[in-house]
């Protein structure tokens, strides 16, 4: 699938903003099963600093300074991306290895890969592992069940005993208010599945990114998240516990993390402003090699 991805964020303040300073995780990113083909972000008023760099996970950050009075100001990033990817993107052996014998080959670390996804077995700042979420997790985890199994089963209990209900939950949220509320979005879910997973001692990660627009998921025509976890043998396996699928062509990949303050979308300071105004609109739709879909 071609997909022309629009994501813009409009801040509108009360009163006039001296100067800004802000980073974003917007341009989409190329690994095997994900291609960008082209990538921009504009802001206005024009920054008087901009820069891109790549964070500690290969995420590219875009940095921008605004130094002149304004009253709002937005930033639009697009992007035109290739996703090839389907659910069965590994050795078949790997769909067959269990959970327990997946957790002792991690912490066994027998190469690069293992060593490096080790590190998303540890707590992180808004992710931690709890015994309230192992006992959760248990029963999609008995001994010898394979991994993959597992986690679509863990993906499937989020989903059903789980209610989406959007604005029912903020960044600032801890994981267990959430987890007990039994509702919220997609980053909540998101979370909740990782620190199941890492309360086991299993490699999950926060992935951000979008939906293909119209098609009947939750979450899409805004930033999602969902969740990737290292099988030894067949590498990273996307997950998404609020849609209860396996990520193909229908999800665009932006960034990954240990959780979502990792890879959060916009953040920054400024100074002056009052009270303010975020309006976030995204689209990711599906285009032809050669110019645009009809209806699009």
């Amino acid at each position: 699938m071609l997909y022309r991805t629009t994501h813009t964020t409009r801040y509108l303040y009360q009163q006039p903003v001296s100067q800004c300073l802000s980073q974003a995780h917007l341009t989409p990113r190329s690994f095997a099963g994900q291609t960008v083909l082209e990538s921009a972000i504009q802001v206005e008023p024009e920054p008087a600093l901009f820069g891109r760099r790549r964070d500690y996970f290969g995420n590219e950050v875009t940095s921008f300074s605004i130094l002149q009075a304004h009253d709002r100001f937005v930033t639009t990033a697009t992007s035109v991306v290739r996703v090839d990817r389907e659910l069965a993107d590994a050795p078949p052996a790997a769909w067959a290895v269990g959970w327990d014998a997946a957790r002792d080959r991690l912490a066994a670390y027998p190469d690069a890969a293992a060593l490096e996804a080790y590190g998303f077995v540890f707590d992180s700042p808004l992710v931690a592992a709890y015994r309230e979420l192992a006992d959760f997790a248990a029963p999609s985890f008995p001994p010898g069940r394979p991994l993959v199994e597992a986690a679509r089963d863990l993906t499937h209990r989020i989903h059903s005993e789980f209610t989406y209900l959007p604005q029912s939950t903020t960044v600032d949220m801890p994981l267990l208010e959430a987890f007990h509320n039994r509702c919220g979005v997609c980053q909540d879910f998101s979370h909740i599945m990782i620190g199941a997973l890492r309360s086991l001692r299993l490699a999950a990660r926060y992935v951000s990114g979008y939906l293909r627009s119209g098609a009947n998921y939750q979450g899409a025509e805004a930033s999602h998240a969902w969740v990737s976890i290292f099988v030894p043998g067949a590498g990273w396996l996307d997950f998404d516990p609020t849609n209860d699928v396996m990520p193909a062509d229908g999800h665009i990949t932006v960034a990954w993390g240990r959780d979502y303050g990792d890879v959060t979308p916009m953040k920054g300071i400024a100074l002056g402003g009052g009270k303010q105004v975020v309006e976030v609109a995204v689209r990711a739709e599906a285009v032809e090699e050669g110019g645009v879909a009809e209806g699009v």
